[in-house]
């Protein structure tokens, strides 16, 4: 037989309406197998099948069902019929007198019965437990896989589904994918009592189940943390990216009690990055989200605390407090604010695709969408790192990538080791001169129209999956009217803000502004949503890094 950690505890469900009866098999399956299995009793065939599909919610499994043929309101064929709908897999056997084995021989056809047993079975040893491990040892070569993390049913084509994939990824959530249209995600749903009309269904490992969940409920449910523990704090880290887990690293290393926010996921878009090869330290390159792990570990382990799924929408100065407010209308205040928002995927603006995005069309996603990819033609927008990333890493399975670039070439926009990457894949097309003109499909992505920019001439080509990774565009227009930023949304730091010699308006301390404040002493900015930063993420760490340093010394001048 099995040990206890190849099984995890799976259950053997007794079912059976009179207490006496079902007491005893219990009893008697406890004493033999209790060590190993988990043994649940049910009294009535519909107290049996909600114990089934809480189970089925919960992720556990199932090995036998044992249930008593005659049974009120439902009998223990029908039952059985309806269990196997709920666990497919779970050996199944009848309970019956001698007068029933004629009903016990047919319900081997109607629901594939695997044994029946005669009343009584005394002893156990005799004529229960031989037939209850032979069904045991046919369970256990079959995949009894257990699931035991959050279950995601969805469609293919359902944008929400895929936000909710791509916020449990990038927040390093395990997960297992349904499609609601195939057997196994049908079950779920009937088990959570839903008829798959509103989707995704998420049902958390404890069984909980959340209809299109937003991200702050998906957060909470899975146990991130989306509110402050305290109302005040040294630092307040806005944006969990490179930089500013690098702040939060440090910040909290150096006993500053910080706290992190984070929108989404932390990472930002180097999180989402396939491989990153140029990252100091790291000679056979690293995937985002390895690195953003050991990150987000080490800024816990030091004290940080990270908040998520939280949308700041204004930033206030009141004396030498900075209060930061969400869009939950709750607030919380420092002394100290480091801004690290990043930046955002630019929208490609033309007909079809807002109508299309998340049905075929993503920004970013490559890694969530990948297994959808598979010997699909991939077309991907940009000619940047992120987009020959995606590009090398979609390969390894799509039938062919090509790489749509509105420049002539690649070289100055793109790392020259990508670009010998893609050089050395066969199945990556590279097409210069060339953009999007429109997308095309009713409930997903069927077809795109490019237009070649030097010709203007056009070719309708299939496509199932669109990528876009076409340049990038700051979060920053709660930041209006409080701290000063350039034409294109980038917030302007230290020397920039004094070009002319003068100083910010409405600048207090008797000093300049050190090299990566804002206009608004105390409050910083690194990494992309920086102005004229250099957008890499090695940097960006490394001015997350300098600007702890400069909060030390504002705070001493207080």
């Amino acid at each position: 037989m099995t040990t206890p950690d190849s099984t995890h505890r799976a259950v053997l469900l007794t079912v059976d309406d009179d207490p006496g009866v079902s007491r005893a098999v219990a009893r008697d399956l406890r004493r033999r197998y209790g060590e190993r299995y988990r043994v649940v009793r049910a009294e009535s065939g519909e107290s049996g099948l909600d114990a089934l599909r809480q189970m089925k919610l919960r992720g556990d499994l199932v090995a036998v069902v044992l249930a008593d043929y005659r049974m009120p309101q439902m009998n223990g064929i029908e039952f059985l019929e309806q269990a196997m709908d709920v666990y497919p897999g779970a050996r199944r056997i009848l309970l019956t007198a001698y007068a029933d084995t004629g009903a016990a021989i047919d319900a081997i056809n109607v629901v594939d019965l695997d044994h029946y047993l005669l009343k009584p079975w005394d002893p156990p040893e005799e004529k229960l437990y031989p037939v209850v491990d032979d069904l045991l040892e046919s369970w256990l070569s079959s995949d009894h896989r257990p699931v035991p993390e959050t279950k995601v049913v969805g469609h293919r084509w359902s944008a929400r589904s895929s936000g909710v994939r791509e916020f449990l990824a990038r927040n390093q959530i395990p997960y297992r994918w349904y499609l609601s249209d195939q057997a196994e995600g049908r079950r779920l749903l009937d088990a959570a009592g839903h008829d798959g009309l509103r989707l995704p269904l998420v049902i958390a490992p404890g069984g909980e189940v959340l209809v299109e969940p937003s991200d702050q409920d998906l957060a909470a449910q899975v146990g991130l943390a989306t509110t402050p523990a305290e109302e005040f704090y040294d630092l307040v880290v806005i944006g969990a990216g490179p930089a500013g887990l690098g702040a939060a690293v440090y910040g909290a290393s150096e006993g500053l009690n910080t706290v992190l926010v984070e929108r989404t996921a932390t990472g930002g878009q180097a999180g989402q990055s396939a491989r990153i090869e140029n990252y100091l330290g790291f000679p056979d390159g690293v995937s985002g989200a390895q690195l953003t792990d050991r990150a987000r570990r080490q800024a816990s382990r030091f004290g940080a605390e990270l908040l998520t799924a939280c949308e700041v929408t204004a930033l206030e100065v009141n004396g030498p407090t900075r209060t930061v407010r969400f869009a939950d209308g709750t607030a919380v205040s420092a002394q100290s604010v480091i801004l690290t928002t990043g930046v955002a995927y630019r929208m490609l603006d033309v007909p079809g695709i807002a109508e299309l995005t998340g049905r075929g069309v993503y920004y970013g996603s490559a890694l969530t969408e990948a297994a959808g990819c598979l010997d699909q033609d991939i077309y991907i927008v940009g000619g940047a790192n992120s987009a020959g990333q995606a590009a090398v890493y979609l390969s390894r399975g799509a039938k062919s990538v090509t790489l749509l670039v509105r420049g002539q070439s690649l070289e100055a926009s793109m790392s020259h080791y990508l670009i010998q990457q893609i050089a050395a894949i066969p199945t990556i097309t590279v097409r210069t001169g060339t953009v999007v003109e429109a997308a095309h499909g009713e409930d997903h992505l069927e077809a795109l129209t490019l237009r070649d920019t030097a010709t203007g001439g056009t070719d309708m080509v299939d496509a199932q999956r669109l990528f876009v990774f076409i340049g990038a565009a700051p979060r920053t227009d709660w930041l209006e009217g409080v701290v000063r930023r350039d034409a294109h949304g980038f917030v302007v730091t230290g020397p920039d803000l004094a070009a002319d010699g003068e100083r910010p308006a409405g600048w207090e301390p008797d000093r300049p502004p050190y090299h990566l404040e804002t206009s608004v002493p105390g409050v910083f900015a690194a990494g992309d949503v920086r102005s004229e930063s250099a957008k890499r993420v090695a940097s960006a760490v490394g001015e997350g890094a300098m600007a702890v340093m400069l909060v030390h010394r504002y705070l001493e001048g207080l």
